[in-house]
């Protein structure tokens, strides 16, 4: 306040005010051109404490203070970044400037009533002697306590009397760093020497590093002050006074003010506490020492820096070392307060306070979950289920005792006292510190609350019932394949047939004849392999090639075709009469849930009317709703979270299934207040618990229904429908590139016998007319075939077989005349295919003759 006073008097007389020790970051706001703060602002030190804080997870800390400008003016900053390391301060503690022992000692009793066991002390030595001397009295400087100290305090921890950091064993401080130079000692050495000569009674004394500030603020000044030169007036002239007190009537403003204030903001030296510059009028942030009160020695156990955050060790340079600090190298040079073995977790429950309230749902159905009876003859409650045994199970793993009660959420005549957010409101209220049950995370109870990790699968589906849809059709036996597969098998039949006729009909007299024979012989062939009965051989090497991969393909798709049909027609397929809510919502069929259920939102959310949704009490009136259908009042689907439906398919409806997840919810997990320290040791007890052994036991303690259902055959299951061309593509690709290189292989070798044909250099036909030739050739027989003489094809003349040869005469006619309509002579050969019956009568005439 004073400080703020005489900023104001600075302004109105334009004379610079420089203060080395006025740290509170309200003065900021004074926004004063002529204000000059070398020393840190409390704001500085807030990352480094913040950092401390991260470094150990703690997730809850309250602030003590002083209840003046300088304790004030720190809060706002160290709240805001205890919440960017995740810490949240549930409570603050403001002590009076002048607060008695007995003051001092009711605020810490209050604070002892708390979970929390983190405090963050920021106030002026005096004052904190008297808190620390307290707090030792009453038993919070034992084990389990974190008391931190801000450098108001720990700038000056090795002035203060033995007797009082003799009550403050195990605090941590945040100090300003000062590096070591030879000109500091020098310094020291003055300083001291001069402070013996001017106070002979005091002998162990040494300068802080306040004292440094205002020596390097004296230095500044005498800088400034030569900058603006010895010749200046530094007068004064009388102003317009505006005050309304009659002492500053005659007060006057300085000429040369404004001069020395911008000459101090531009000055910048190597000082006795650091480099020393200015910026808006502030000293520049340096790097900061955490220490710890180990007996009576201040330790160094870590430093703090703007750019690098918490380092282990500082370099020559006054930068940090690239490594950076690890926790465990940091909590092994701590001392705490009563000496744990561990680092303090920051919370404790406290000893005289009472037990752990847990509210519980009261349910009448999916009681498997949580079950609450009452004792008539005792009145004694007992509340039993597989969220409570998982709850149990949680908190044995906690490194520390949770003492705990369970309380119904009910009303007095025993049943439910509200909804499941009404329950979790009752944790905001503060009327519950926890709730445990199936109580599902949903995005706006967690405004209210926190969650733990979920203990349970998530989302919500719905039931419905199956139906066997064994079809009854007459065309039944076309339903195991697909249209698309049917069309391409087709297509390769006659594929197939083709290629077959392409590959034999010149060698091979079962396709050979009329051409309307030669297309029905080729495709009842191909068609005739689907029952392996063709009568047709093969006798090329390449069709039986082809014909070897195409039974193969055949074989694959009567089998695949045999044994989805039979499926079709014997076995028993179970569908379910819904698979889209939307369906629902456009057939207009009721849908149920559960009474008191969030599902219920979630259905008027998607478009259901009131009429349409019909509140369940009981699994029983689940399973007969939905007996019923929507027509005879009934309900078409069931929706509710997934693992509630496990256990409803399991104990009531065999002839249902399970559809979803329809809408995305996370499960169910335990509820306590917004940052309480609990939620991350329960959640990783949950986690501990679901990945052992533990939750089995708890699952067929509870459901052993439900397990039993999922590990035996008689779950429903669906049958697969038609087969697709996807399951069978592999195979005609390959069928269909064997026949395309058939096809290329007999090609090449037909244009290679005929070559000649189409290449004689003294023919003087025209290309298509050798086109034509080779088409005839193509369409004629080959008698030149070994298998064509095995035929009896062949014709023999003397005892000697005559073969057509593509070198036979007629075939190297110059100018192609047999196929001009010119005559060639017999004795070159056969002219035509009319020819042959002639040759083989004259054949047969001569052999009876011999007879």
């Amino acid at each position: 306040m004073q400080a703020s006073f005489v900023v104001n008097l600075g302004d109105r007389a334009n004379v610079p005010i420089v203060s080395f020790s006025a740290t509170s970051p309200s003065l900021t706001s004074l926004q004063s051109s002529y204000f000059f703060r070398i020393a840190q602002t409390d704001s500085h030190q807030v990352q480094a404490i913040s950092a401390i804080v991260k470094n150990f997870a703690w997730r809850q800390v309250v602030p003590i203070y002083v209840d003046n400008t300088y304790g004030e003016g720190i809060i706002p900053l160290l709240t805001d970044a205890l919440h960017e390391v995740g810490a949240h301060v549930p409570h603050r503690c403001v002590i009076p400037p002048s607060a008695t022992d007995e003051q001092i000692g009711n605020e810490l009793y209050k604070l002892m009533t708390m979970q929390t066991r983190v405090f963050i002390v920021h106030m002026l030595p005096k004052l904190c002697s008297k808190l620390f001397a307290k707090a030792k009295e009453i038993g919070m400087m034992s084990e389990g306590y974190v008391w931190i100290v801000t450098n108001g305090v720990a700038n000056r921890l090795w002035s203060m009397h033995p007797v009082i950091l003799n009550s403050m064993q195990g605090v941590l401080g945040v100090e300003t760093y000062v590096r070591r130079t030879k000109e500091l000692q020098e310094f020291k050495m003055r300083w001291k020497k001069q402070f013996q000569q001017d106070n002979p009674a005091i002998m162990e004394v040494d300068v802080d590093v306040f004292g440094l500030w205002a020596y390097d603020a004296t230095f500044a000044l005498a800088l400034a002050v030569e900058e603006v030169g010895f010749n200046a007036s530094l007068g004064f002239r009388k102003g317009n006074s505006s005050f309304n007190s009659t002492d500053l009537d005659t007060f006057k403003v300085s000429q040369d003010g404004s001069q020395l204030a911008q000459a101090l903001s531009s000055t910048s030296f190597k000082g006795i506490a650091g480099d020393f510059s200015l910026k808006d009028g502030q000293l520049q942030s340096s790097t900061f020492k955490i220490v710890n009160l180990n007996r009576y020695e201040v330790r160094t156990i870590a430093y703090w820096t703007p750019e690098s955050g918490m380092v282990e060790t500082l370099n020559s340079t006054n930068t940090s070392t690239p490594s950076i600090l690890r926790m465990f190298n940091f909590e092994d040079k701590i001392k705490w307060p009563g000496d744990p073995l561990f680092v303090p977790r920051g919370w404790e429950i406290p000893t005289k306070g009472k037990k752990l309230r847990i509210g519980v749902p009261v349910k009448f159905a999916f009681t498997e979950f949580v079950n609450v009876t009452k004792d008539s003859s005792t009145n004694k409650t007992d509340v039993t289920g597989f969220s409570i045994d998982v709850f149990k199970a949680a908190v044995k793993l906690l490194p520390y005792d949770l003492p705990f009660e369970l309380i119904p959420f009910a009303k007095p005549d025993g049943t439910s006292a509200g909804t499941y957010n009404d329950l979790v409101y009752e944790v905001y209220l503060q009327k519950f510190d926890a709730v445990v049950g199936d109580i599902t995370i949903r995005a706006n109870r967690s405004l209210y609350a926190d969650f733990t990790m979920p203990y349970t699968e998530s989302g919500v589906v719905m039931v419905v019932p199956i139906t066997d849809t064994r079809s009854k059709s007459p065309w039944v036996f076309l339903k195991p394949l697909t249209w698309d597969l049917w069309l391409t098998t087709f297509c390769f039949f006659i594929f197939i047939g083709f290629v077959i006729w392409v590959l034999e009909h010149r060698i091979n007299e079962d396709f050979r004849g009329s051409p309307s024979h030669q297309v029905g012989t080729s495709f009842f062939f191909s068609f005739s392999t689907m029952v392996f009965s063709n009568r047709e051989r093969v006798v090329s090497n390449l069709g039986r090639f082809l014909m070897v991969i195409w039974v193969f393909v055949v074989l694959v798709l009567t089998q695949s075709y045999t044994a989805n049909l039979a499926s079709l027609l014997t076995v028993e397929q179970l569908r379910p009469t819904v698979t889209d809510i939307k369906d629902l919502l456009k057939n207009g069929d009721n849908v149920g849930y559960m009474k008191n259920s969030f599902v219920y939102e979630l259905l008027k959310q998607v478009g259901f009317g009131e009429s349409k949704l019909k509140a369940m009490k009981s699994m029983e009136d689940c399973a007969e709703a939905l007996s019923k259908g929507s027509k005879s009042g009934g309900i078409t689907a069931f929706v509710n979270e997934t693992p509630n439906m496990k256990l409803f398919l399991a104990q009531h409806c065999s002839k249902c299934t399970m559809i979803g997840p329809i809408f995305r919810t996370d499960g169910f997990a335990f509820v306590f207040p917004r940052h309480s320290p609990l939620v991350p040791d329960i959640s990783r007890a949950i986690l501990n618990v679901t990945e052992g052994e533990g939750m089995k036991k708890i699952k067929s303690k509870w459901f052993a229904q439900e397990m039993d259902r999922e590990d035996n055959s008689g779950t429903p299951s669906f049958s697969s429908g038609s087969l697709g061309l996807e399951s069978f593509w592999g195979l005609f690709l390959i069928v269909g590139l064997t026949s395309i290189l058939a096809l290329v292989i007999f090609a090449a070798s037909f244009l290679y016998n005929h070559r000649h044909i189409l290449e004689h250099p003294n023919s003087r036909a025209s290309r298509w007319r050798r086109i034509r030739a080779m088409i005839r050739i193509f369409n004629e027989k080959d008698l030149s075939s070994h298998k064509s003489s095995q035929q009896g094809d062949g014709i023999a003349c003397g005892g000697d077989e005559v073969k057509a040869s593509p070198n036979s005469n007629w075939l190297e006619d110059k100018d192609l005349r047999l196929y001009e309509g010119q005559q060639t002579p017999s004795t070159t050969g056969y002219s035509s295919p009319e020819i042959v019956p002639i040759i083989q009568l004259a054949i047969l005439n001569e052999e009876n003759k011999k007879y």
